[in-house]
């Protein structure tokens, strides 16, 4: 597959740290990915004229062990990059501590039954003629240490812009996914850089409106360390001044460079992923405008195979439309419960093969499958577990799965927590930890569960994905009111919530709120009104996945940011 086809259009350029397209392509480590990869296989269905710019990371984020005592244990995690990519004839340089690195990259073509294609671009350090250090750049997602990561934005930013430029690629907008690449608007500073005749002063050849004009941003985080900040002093030795620094200082902060705020400055819309993201978002950033677009998933990636066959036997074009879930109430009960079971005994089978869990397809199964770090509160469930077991000894069973980033020492204790209580009360519950969660893991848990729980400190949850893929499959929620929830969630008819509306977490009210509503309502509900039970999932899909999709999303995108 060669890149002429796509050089036809003008394009929007999506640029973000880790695009996850596939299982087998290793180039994700969570949400952040998943959602890039979702949104481009969405403008592949639309026929939006996109292209998708990220690192190959050879090495991948890691591959997770678990011990008997819930230690975890790092590995990479390599994949057959040539299997599924194809390497393209280009080459460009970007200097780091004063010398060249050169930067090739390979092409993977999102193709959609709509005869839709978007063409993305893993950029890759890893040539002959690179230093041994500088063949590593582009290997971990997210590992090494400041200067590495420091490394990797100079990387996807400038020499992602370089790349298209070189290939040929004519683009309109730059859609940065985060502040990762926010080095591409030091590039566009130079790209678009007056000569010095026209303006007569130094400080006018750098148009920042018109750099502004071509840039979208995006924040994903309301968590403060989620925005990569470097010291100037690192920054100088690294890229040296592309632009003057005072110029930098001005656009990124004066202490140190932030990556979000440098992506602020230089774009002329910015967005958060929730209508609370929003809110959140401008009290941490005063003094900008930021929009809201809810995310949302891919709706034909994330449908079980047994849902997948329902949807098309009563809603025609479901996958490319799924706005028609609206209409989810029309489906024969017996037959949404059917799909159900269905899809939770591939999932129940394959967690008793690699654990021998002794997991049973009757009983009403909890699901919780997150990155692990302490504001995503994983062990909530556990606060109190003798009362847990007493709500639900023979009547529930639980499935984790996560990852805690490797140097998240709080999120490993996590682990080791939920490893501690699940043997200690493996007599009363029936406690299950799947290592090394991808999205293959995901597809599988988010159709198989009965309800998905969520329960992370607010307002810390920008928006939330995995729910939606719940709802999707026909699961509904039990979370925080945080993210996407806020929007998603009828009490009683979508799901349940935790606690309430106050701005931020109350644990032990959120813990007894988990509890009561399990003992009164979730459990009596499943195990005794199973068509009201079935009611609650026809609601989920009609008034969730309907809506919390990446067509509708990427549809926003396009009016509110692309066409502006």
């Amino acid at each position: 597959m060669v890149v002429e086809e796509f050089l036809k259009e003008g394009r929007i350029a999506y640029f973000s740290m880790e695009i996850g397209i596939r299982p087998e392509m290793h180039t994700y480590s969570g949400g952040l990915g998943i959602l890039a990869g979702d949104t481009l296989k969405s403008a592949a269905d639309l026929r939006i004229p996109m292209v998708g710019i990220t690192l190959i990371h050879r090495m991948g984020y890691f591959k997770q062990e678990l011990d008997p005592f819930g230690r975890q244990i790092e590995h990479p995690d390599p994949w057959d990059i040539e299997k599924y990519l194809s390497k393209l004839d280009v080459k460009i340089e970007v200097m780091i501590e004063g010398k060249p690195v050169y930067v090739t990259a390979w092409l993977y073509v999102i193709e959609s039954i709509t005869g839709g294609k978007v063409p993305v671009l893993f950029l890759d350090t890893d040539i002959p003629e690179n230093t041994s250090e500088d063949r590593t750049i582009t290997h971990f997602l997210y590992g090494g240490d400041l200067q590495y990561r420091l490394k990797q934005e100079i990387i996807l930013g400038i020499g992602g812009v370089r790349i298209l430029d070189n290939l040929g690629f004519q683009i309109n907008k730059y859609h940065m996914n985060e502040g990762h690449s926010s080095f591409l608007t030091l590039e566009l500073l130079n790209k678009f850089k007056k000569p010095i005749e026209e303006v007569w002063s130094e400080d006018l050849v750098w148009d920042i409106d018109k750099v502004k004009d071509v840039c979208v941003f995006t924040t994903h985080t309301p968590v403060e360390a989620g925005h990569d900040r470097f010291p100037y002093e690192l920054v100088q030795k690294m890229l040296g001044e592309p632009v003057p620094l005072w110029l930098i200082k001005k656009l990124a902060g004066d202490g140190m460079l932030n990556m979000t705020l440098l992506g602020f400055n230089l774009s002329e819309f910015i967005n958060g992923v929730s209508k609370k993201h929003e809110e959140v978002s401008e009290k941490m950033f005063p003094g900008y405008e930021i929009h809201a677009i809810t995310n949302g998933v891919h709706t034909y990636t994330w449908v079980s195979e047994s849902f997948k066959k329902l949807y098309s036997k009563y809603h025609f074009g479901w996958a490319n439309e799924p706005e028609i879930f609206v209409r989810a109430w029309r489906i024969p009960s017996e037959e949404v419960w059917n799909a159900h079971m269905e899809a939770k005994k591939h999932l129940i089978d394959y967690v008793n093969r690699i654990t021998a869990a002794n997991l049973n397809y009757d009983t009403f199964t909890i699901g919780f499958a997150r990155r692990v770090t302490p504001y995503k509160r994983a062990d909530l469930l556990f606060l109190d577990p003798d009362r847990l077991a007493m709500i639900g000894e023979g009547r529930i069973q639980i499935i984790y799965a996560g990852k805690a980033h490797p140097k998240d020492e709080g999120g490993k204790k996590i682990i080791q927590k939920i490893f501690e209580v699940k043997e200690r009360m493996k007599d009363r519950l029936k406690i299950v930890y799947i290592p090394n969660y991808d999205m293959e893991m995901a597809m599988k848990l988010v159709a198989g569960v009965d309800i998905w729980l969520n329960n992370p400190l607010k307002p810390y949850e920008a928006s939330g994905t995995s729910g939606m893929k719940a709802a999707h499959n026909g699961v509904p929620n039990l979370s925080v009111l945080d993210g996407w929830w806020i929007e998603g969630w009828i009490e009683g008819y979508t799901g349940w919530a935790i606690g309430g509306m106050d701005e931020t977490s109350d644990t032990r009210r959120d813990v007894e709120d988990i509890y009561y509503k399990l003992s009164n309502e979730i459990l009596p509900l499943f195990y005794e009104n199973r068509s009201n039970w079935i009611n609650i999932m026809k609601s989920a899909i009609a008034m969730n996945a309907y809506y919390f999709n990446t067509h509708r999303m990427i549809r926003l995108y396009v009016t509110e940011a692309y066409i502006r």
